[in-house]
């Protein structure tokens, strides 16, 4: 018995994930030129679409001169580099302190402390790239 071919997704699928990959690619290619906007993320948001609905497209990404080993360590290993971790939890710690000054309610930057304290934790234990 064989096994039957792996199935094509619908064309509608294709365009859907193709679409998300280029609207992140976008915010990552914007990511670049404003310090306060994420890049990686929205890098690893377009592979993960492409690979869906572009493979060819998640390659060119994956081997990005700049931006692809950032990409293959993640998906490797779920590695950050040490000073992307670094520079990521003084920008939280930093954020924090932001919020505090713009606005008096303790309970919203209780609250933005707390998501922020656990969104560091997670980066923090991240293996190091």
């Amino acid at each position: 018995m064989t096994t039957p071919p792996p199935r094509e997704p619908p064309p509608r699928r294709v365009l859907i994930y193709r679409g998300i990959g280029l609207i992140a690619l976008g915010l990552a290619a914007i990511g670049v030129a404003l310090p306060v906007m994420p890049t990686t993320v929205f890098l690893l948001i377009a592979v993960w679409a492409f690979a869906r609905g572009s493979p060819e497209w998640a390659e060119r990404l994956r081997q990005h001169p700049t931006y692809g080993e950032f990409i293959r360590n993640w998906e490797e290993r779920g590695a950050i580099p040490t000073r992307a971790k670094i520079l990521a939890v003084t920008m939280m710690t930093a954020s924090v302190g932001v919020v505090a000054l713009a606005t008096r309610n303790a309970w919203i930057v209780g609250g933005v402390a707390i998501v922020l304290a656990c969104v560091s934790a997670y980066v923090v234990s991240r293996p190091a790239a």
